[in-house]
């Protein structure tokens, strides 16, 4: 089935296609004021507690009170002097130009300078004393400058005068007047522990910036390229041709995010309302800031084929105000990502309302965890967010067991109020009872809703049913929605084990860890791929929220979501009686049904003459060579697509269009547009220079998660590393030249953190060998590495920890401009940096944990969790109590602030449950929160160390 839209006549599947918060330091308990502040000296209270006598390396332990001499990389951090010169790995740094200076540590990059001055109690960081602010690191690059001034400016900085390019070199030169370009400077780098490597500041970063000649664009706007929070590419200088591309050994992808926020009203994107769309008549790209205008402007010049266009009539006119307008105010022209309404000639029906299906599990599980009561109570209590500015907005809801049960719900105004349960047992074919009231319109039939919900939880209260026939009621469901489309809500406790796609139970953890493992994370039953294409083809998305304390093949499951533009949400052994479970879901799927989602999407990617996309990373259904098909796309996820170079690109730029062809959720037709140039170059040097280190993980944990899938993880984990060596040999060899002294491993400053990054995602839960992951905790590990926006990805693949013991003072409190929380600074994931008597958080983006050090003092815990006794704080899942104290205030808000995905850039209606782990604890608990530590050996991995030792063996020897 085709779905209805149409351009210059044309029925096909989607219009897009063609138009397609102390003391002074003192071990006394007294008070001390400091900076008009009290502060609790912790660690010094630490050392009288006890830490001094048993503090493991690392720690505060040595004879006599004298601190340990430091430890190089890889092992505990050191408290003492440093050999002057040298700086641990992990340890935080300021580098500039390359050259590393040791932070927090005495020494200097210097091996002749004197050792700075040890701090009185040096070796003892207390809480509530600030830390040394920590310099960011330079990039590599310079801050740019608009301009031929700015480029200028740059080279100046570094002391290199603004000499002509060769001729060779000088990209997309009109007749010999187009001044030279420079683009971003290559910084070599000692990536290794004698070097400058890499800081998790590096993260924080913005990707080395597009230099685009002067004049590109046809307006001055700030605006006119594509920001990288919406559109990222792996390469921020394009190689001219594909040999060159080849040589370098790096991908060039581009890392699309459409949305950056769940509402329309927390996005910036201009709207044009007046529905006059200019697009070039030949390759269909819509105009944009970097077209160019002919003939007294009454025609304009494609900048992706080159094509003259003549400029619409309307282009100059305010219909709605009857009155001309100044074309170069127009969004499209100021603006790379705009949003158009689409006029009726983009569809042949009206766009289809907003339609949600649930799919309740009924079985003995369903309703004995308490999801049944909880998820029917909290779409009572998210009527009100469901969007329905229309009131179009229609639900059905459906309930399954060993049968599937319909509800048939009367509209308000009806005779009677009371809805009918409709039971199918035929399993094999199921079929509609009643063509009426299986989808009712919310306004038209609120009341009754509310009163159904109410209802639903006693009507299989008393239930012993442990079928679950979720197959069977997917296909139902498909029948009940596909005339119009929607999204089919799957809420299971329980694997579907009777009817269509029946499942068995096939987790053996003697598979787990070896080879024959690939096999438990393949779909068990082929209804699961097929049923989606179907669903793709007839616009119904599926989203599954997974419950179950047994096994549940999330493996199978998860393809429902994978080819519909849908999500799996996986809640391991999930239970309502826990209230952070409860809580934790209620607050999910409330924003997940607030949230505005586009239907029957399509999107394509348009280039330059050259350039082709050739592959598609994410959860859509590929419909053709390069159109994209959602039948509904959710606001947090991203995609990845790979860009060919067919032919040799003369300009001095290339240009990339996205464009999202949707209907909201008010029932308007809309294109998304997002423009992205990037100069061209034949210097593979400024190819490096202009890598992003964040893109080219990204593209590759898709391309790990791809061949996990089809090859096994071993092969997954191989396929990462060696691709790490491989762009370290071609750094060496094509541009290392005779700078290698010393045997350092050498790669761009902007790409400092990719082999660390590389590591964290071959450590992640998805990928990291071990025999202790169940399956569906790593099939839903791979769903968020194929799906998750790029700022959540990184801190999913290298998670961010926080001390929390000695936060600077303005940490955990608004800042005095914008009134956003202040970070305490991350540190690097190593135990070197977790001293015994310390609190800290870690965070991967989906679940919190809170350390609490085996000798943290009485009077920290108190402060934070109300009472001195550490023995008696509940570990395991958590929730930090509200305390009238400061700490406790400050930590609450560092807590908070870290879950807050919209300072990230990005939409998600993750909340990561808090996990309370004491040093001293339940080993299991802290063995988990330490296989986080992408630095360290856990869980039988190889530590940072050991890595670059590997990587450096590899490219030096």
């Amino acid at each position: 089935m085709a779905t209805p839209y149409q351009d210059d006549g044309q029925q096909q599947w989607a219009a897009e296609g063609q138009p397609d918060e102390g003391y002074s330091e003192s071990t006394a308990t007294t008070a001390v004021p400091v900076g008009g502040k009290k502060k609790r000296a912790y660690a010094g209270q630490a050392y009288e507690f006890g830490a001094g006598g048993n503090a493991a390396p690392g720690g505060l332990g040595a004879a006599g009170g004298q601190p340990p001499a430091a430890v190089g990389y890889g092992g505990a951090a050191g408290y003492g002097a440093a050999p002057a010169g040298a700086a641990s790995y992990g340890q935080p740094g300021s580098y500039v130009a390359g050259q590393p200076v040791p932070y927090g540590a005495p020494g200097s990059a210097d091996p002749n300078a004197p050792p700075i001055a040890q701090p009185p109690g040096y070796g003892q960081p207390q809480y509530g004393q600030p830390q040394p602010a920590y310099e960011a690191p330079q990039q590599g690059y310079p801050v740019q400058t608009p301009g031929v001034a700015g480029v200028t400016q740059q080279f100046g900085q570094m002391g290199v005068g603004a000499q002509p390019l060769p001729a060779a070199q000088q990209p997309g030169l009109q007749g010999g007047l187009a001044p030279a370009q420079r683009l971003n400077p290559l910084i070599p780098v000692d990536i290794s522990a004698q070097g400058a490597p890499f800081h998790v500041s590096d993260l924080d970063l913005p990707p080395p910036p597009t230099i685009l000649p002067p004049n590109s664009s046809v307006t001055p706007s700030p605006h006119a390229n594509c920001p990288p929070k919406y559109v990222r590419s792996t390469l921020n200088a394009m190689p001219t041709t594909s040999s060159l591309l080849k040589k370098s050994k790096l991908p060039f992808a581009l890392i699309i995010q459409p949305y950056a926020t769940l509402h329309d009203a927390e996005d910036d994107v201009p709207v044009q309302y007046d529905q006059v769309i200019a697009r070039c008549r030949r390759c269909r790209t819509y105009i944009n800031p970097f077209a160019s205008f002919l003939d007294h402007s009454h025609r304009w010049r494609c900048n992706m084929c080159n094509l003259t266009n003549d400029v619409p009539q309307s282009f100059d006119w305010d219909g709605a105000k009857q009155q001309s307008v100044d074309r170069w105010q127009r969004p499209e022209l100021n603006y790379a990502v705009s949003e158009f309404v689409a006029p009726q000639e983009y569809m042949v029906r009206a766009p289809q309302p907003l339609i949600y299906l649930f799919l309740f599990d009924v079985s003995y599980a369903g309703v004995t965890s308490g999801l049944l009561a909880t998820s029917a109570r909290c779409i009572l209590e998210s009527l009100d967010r469901i969007p329905n500015t229309d009131r179009r907005t229609r639900l059905g809801f459906m309930a399954v067991d060993s049968s599937l049960h319909y509800f048939q719900i009367p509209r308000d105004e009806s005779e009677s109020s009371d809805s009918r349960m409709l039971v199918v047992s035929d399993l094999d074919e199921p079929f509609l009872p009643t063509p009426d009231d299986l989808l009712v319109n919310l306004s038209e039939a609120r009341s009754n809703i509310e009163t159904f919900l109410g209802r639903l939880q006693g009507m299989f209260a008393s239930t012993q049913n442990s079928g679950s026939a979720m197959g069977s009621a997917l296909r139902a469901g498909h029948k009940l929605i596909s005339h119009v489309g929607g999204k089919m809500v799957v809420l299971s406790a329980s694997l579907p084990n009777t009817g269509f796609g029946k499942l068995d139970m096939r987790e053996d953890k003697k598979l787990l860890g070896t080879s024959k493992e690939n096999a438990l994370l393949q779909t068990q039953n082929s209804f699961y791929k097929s049923f989606a294409v179907e669903c793709s083809k007839t616009q119904v998305s599926i989203d599954m929220f997974l419950f179950s304390a047994q096994y549940q093949d999330v493996a199978s499951l998860s393809n429902l979501p994978r080819y519909t533009g849908g999500q799996t949400y996986f809640y391991p052994a999930w239970n309502a009686a826990r209230t952070e479970d409860a809580m934790k879901f209620a607050t999910e799927f409330s924003d997940y049904l607030s949230a505005e989602i586009g239907l029957e999407a399509v999107l394509r990617v348009r280039t330059t003459t050259g350039l082709r996309p050739s592959a598609f990373y994410g959860n859509f259904f590929n419909r053709s060579s390069d159109l994209c098909a959602f039948p509904a796309m959710p606001r947090d996820q991203a995609y990845v697509v790979e860009i060919a170079i067919d032919e040799s690109v003369t300009k001095a730029f290339a240009c990339l269009q996205v464009g999202v062809l949707h209907t909201t959720c008010n029932g308007e037709r809309r294109i998304r547009v997002l423009t992205l140039s990037i100069p061209t170059t034949q210097n593979l040097a400024e190819v490096y220079a202009s890598a992003d280190q964040q893109a080219i993980t990204a593209y590759f944990a898709h391309k790990a998660v791809e061949r996990a899938l089809s090859s096994g993880l071993d092969a997954a984990r191989d396929a990462v590393q060696a691709k790490m060596i491989e762009l370290l040999q071609t750094y060496r060899k094509e541009l290392g030249g005779g700078n290698m002294g010393g045997g350092g491993l050498q790669f761009p400053g902007n790409l400092r953190g990719m082999p660390m990054l590389f590591l964290g995602l071959m450590k992640n839960l998805g990928l990291r060998k071990s025999a202790q992951i169940p399956t569906d905790l790593r099939s839903a590990a791979l769903c968020l590495l194929s799906t998750l926006p790029l700022p959540l990805l990184m801190q999913y693949i290298y998670p961010r920890l926080y001390s929390l013991h000695d936060m600077p003072d303005d940490a955990g409190l608004p800042h005095p401009d914008h009134g956003a929380i202040v970070m305490p600074p991350a540190l690097n994931l190593t135990s070197g940096n977790l001293v015994p008597y310390g609190l800290y958080l870690l965070d991967d983006g989906q679940t919190q944990f809170l350390w609490l050090g085996r000798d943290a003092v009485p009077a920290l815990i108190n402060d934070v969790f109300g009472t001195g006794d550490k023995n008696a704080l509940k570990q395991g899942k958590t929730s930090l109590p509200m305390l009238d104290s400061e700490m406790n205030e400050r930590v609450r808000a560092v807590v908070e602030k870290s879950r807050d995905h919209r300072g990230k850039g990005c939409g998600s209606v993750i909340v990561p449950p808090l996990y309370l782990i004491r040093e001293d604890g339940e080993p299991s608990l802290r063995l988990w929160a330490q296989t986080l530590l992408v630095e360290d050996r856990a869980d039988q991995g190889v530590s940072g160390a050991q890595f670059l030792g590997v990587l450096r063996e590899k490219v030096v020897t």
